[in-house]
């Protein structure tokens, strides 16, 4: 089962990767919607939802064309990770390598940067990247996230963008996180978390592992997860719906410190006010696909 869902996850992401590489002058509104369907041209209500638009212009300014658009997250883990200056970071499912790129200015020359993913066709496309950039404090190789290649406590920071919910080893997935943070490090990511009243049933019949909804978590199942790893601090907030009971989320955690047992204090978890596709979030409208189903729920990128 697990190489079934590594291999069709590969397979999606590799197709989106070969689109991008192939295309002579890319255009960012008619990128690849990371499921193979294209979103409507985004009008001002609807900007700040998907893929580059989760990403503010300054954070963008003098990336690569091919490297924005690749970016199939669900929200920015470099922002939310608070990154600093000579610190290392893990992008977990890096793509076509924007938040390491990012993570790279953000932690400067004494720093460094490292992506992993499976598929060989993104690692091409963020290795141009990254050429393209002129960032050589970045590294990208090749590994699954249940299976990270890289020794213990070596890692400030692990970040990853809309990746977590793919894995079909969620417990390894965390179990890694921890294993490869230094004594302190911590984890600032972006990933699809679902109602706790979600049954596993009704996440798979709104949508595919590829999709990122039926390998989504509920809050209350992502917060275990964490802690069973042994990690602390533990928050999850919902920033925006994607389908029905489920959200775009942003999830922070901890390694303890040298000497310190993980807290016992209650997991922090928001939810969101207003949940329903199509209702409206604040005053923003999600983006509505072209075509059947599609990332997230068939309601925008991942």
């Amino acid at each position: 089962m697990t190489e079934q869902i590594h291999e069709t996850v590969r397979e999606h992401y590799a197709a989106a990767a070969r689109q991008v590489l192939d295309a002579p002058a890319p255009d960012a509104r008619e990128s690849s919607c990371g499921c193979g369907e294209t979103v409507e041209p985004l009008d001002p209500d609807r900007i700040g939802r998907w893929g580059p638009e989760r990403y503010e212009a300054l954070d963008l300014a003098g990336l690569p064309d091919a490297a924005v658009l690749a970016s199939l997250g669900c929200g920015n883990p470099t922002a939310v990770a608070e990154l600093r200056e000579g610190e290392t970071v893990l992008d977990l499912g890096a793509g076509g390598g924007i938040d390491v790129l990012l993570s790279a200015k953000r932690v400067g020359a004494s720093g460094r940067a490292i992506g992993v993913d499976m598929t060989d066709e993104m690692l091409e496309l963020a290795r141009r990247n990254a050429a393209e950039a002129g960032a050589t404090n970045v590294e990208f190789v090749k590994g699954t996230i249940e299976a990270i290649p890289l020794p213990d406590a070596t890692v400030d920071v692990v970040i990853s963008n809309c990746v977590i919910n793919l894995a079909a080893d969620k417990s390894a997935v965390f179990a890694e996180i921890a294993r490869v943070l230094r004594p302190g490090g911590r984890m600032g990511v972006s990933d699809i978390v679902a109602d706790d009243a979600l049954t596993l049933a009704e996440r798979e019949a709104l949508g595919s592992f590829a999709g990122c909804i039926a390998g989504a978590l509920s809050f209350g199942e992502y917060a275990d997860g964490l802690a069973m790893a042994g990690l602390t601090g533990i928050e999850i907030e919902a920033t925006h719906a994607v389908a029905e009971g489920m959200y775009g989320a942003i999830i922070r955690a901890r390694r303890p410190g040298l000497n310190e047992a993980p807290a016992a204090a209650p997991p922090r978890i928001v939810p969101l006010a207003v949940a329903t596709p199509g209702t409206g979030i604040g005053t923003v409208e999600l983006p509505v696909l072209v075509g059947d189903g599609g990332c997230c729920g068939g309601t925008g990128c991942c």
